[in-house]
């Protein structure tokens, strides 16, 4: 099966926001064995629909559109859609319902003829529901193809993807489901990972595939295969392959796996970050339950707040630079003293893209951990990117606390 993926936006092609639907919708879709054949953002006008919708439908066996089904007249997705589809929008009492329900836990809006209009849907639809806002998916069958039309709001698109589309989607596959499995490896790029695991790939059976899915800080692998026998075998083969690293066996975000083993460990944690900005903190209480091993982050951006909340010494400021060992090693004992935590990790560096010299160059990060025992730092060179850095220091930081916390 193949899919073509349409956004709806001109806050897309201004470059007022992100495109991320397509790459959220493109890796599940994946995860199924279904390839995505094209990926196209479009205005809202109706005509763009109407042409991006008839090419895509003729190169794919389901298009997925996000975008313009909000409550105001700039939103004419589902309008072309029912006129490009032959039918007529009807109300849709169930709709309806649900409207009210989600306007009268917000309190202080009122039901008005934007927000009704809501629950008109078109008639030769099968309406999905969006349990996280007021405009419903729409899902169409016409001629063997499959159209799926979707909230533009992140959040809402990917509930509907998990309980609505993707279910439907599988059982239209039936026995052409690709299954898969897929790991996180961290601390690896890419290439580095893709020569230790040669041999794995070069004794894999043509049937199944390896496919490597980078993100600054840590790889992930999916490993698909078209009947489920050979995947177990392989699966156990990767892992195998993979002995003395650190990966996870799910494809969960990283800091869920992170905040998983810091709970095991019954420890208390704090952060002292500079060149991360509070990226760490913000890992960790993105998962639920942080609070329970999480003190608290100290961002100190400016020398002066590196001095007079994390005790570090102006002298080495001075001798030595923000970045370097002295430092990174006194603000991970400076936030552990401060917040009480049995353990603290500090980050210290130039994140770019300006501030690098010949003896420190972009991308230079000192990682200190202290502990019950005392405290030491590392450093490490990143990527070239502000965001590359950010993120591979932040995740770095979070196994050095993991490495040293299970050695003591």
């Amino acid at each position: 099966m193949k899919a073509y993926i349409i956004t709806i936006g001109d806050e897309i092609l201004l470059g007022q926001i992100l495109d991320t639907n397509s790459r959220y919708i493109a890796a599940a879709l994946a995860r199924l064995g279904i390839d995505t054949v094209g990926m196209q953002s479009i205005s809202d006008e109706s005509q763009a629909i109407t042409q991006t919708v008839d090419k895509a439908l003729k190169q794919a066996d389901v298009v997925l559109v996000t975008g313009g089904l909000g409550p105001t007249k700039d939103d004419i997705t589902k309008k072309t859609l029912a006129d490009y589809f032959g039918t007529k929008l009807v109300f849709n009492e169930q709709a309806y319902q649900w409207i009210e329900k989600v306007l009268s836990y917000y309190g202080r809006v009122q039901m008005n003829e934007y927000n009704k209009s809501q629950a008109l849907l078109p008639e030769s639809c099968t309406a999905l529901h969006n349990q996280k806002g007021t405009a419903s998916g729409m899902w169409f069958e016409h001629e063997g193809k499959i159209l799926v039309s979707l909230p533009g709001v992140p959040f809402e698109m990917e509930q509907l993807m998990t309980d609505e589309v993707l279910p439907r989607l599988e059982k239209h596959l039936a026995g052409d489901l690709v299954h898969y499995k897929m790991l996180t490896v961290f601390g690896f790029a890419e290439s580095e990972l893709a020569m230790d695991l040669r041999e794995f790939e070069e004794q894999l059976p043509p049937e199944l595939k390896l496919a490597y899915l980078p993100t600054p800080g840590f790889v992930r692998l999916l490993l698909t295969a078209k009947c489920a026998a050979p995947l177990e075998e392989q699966w156990e083969k990767l892992k195998a392959a993979l002995t003395g690293k650190r990966f996870t066996e799910t494809g969960t975000q990283p800091e869920n796996y992170f905040a998983r083993e810091i709970a095991k460990l019954g420890v208390t944690v704090a952060t002292a970050e500079s060149c991360t900005g509070g990226n760490i903190a913000h890992l960790i209480t993105q998962v639920p339950g942080a609070s329970a091993y999480f003190l608290g982050g100290i961002v100190a951006y400016a020398n002066e707040v590196k001095v007079n909340v994390l005790g570090v010494s102006a002298d080495d400021l001075k001798k030595y630079g923000a970045v370097s060992e002295p430092v990174a090693v006194q603000m991970a004992v400076g936030a552990r003293k401060a917040t009480g935590a049995q353990w603290a990790i500090s980050t210290t560096g130039i994140a770019g893209p300006d501030g690098g010299t010949p003896q420190k160059p972009v991308g230079t990060v000192w990682i200190g951990i202290a502990g019950p025992h005392g405290a030491q730092a590392q450093e490490f060179h990143f990527a070239f990117t502000r965001e590359r850095n950010i993120a591979k220091a932040s995740f770095k930081a979070l196994e050095l606390l993991l490495d040293f916390v299970k050695m003591k």
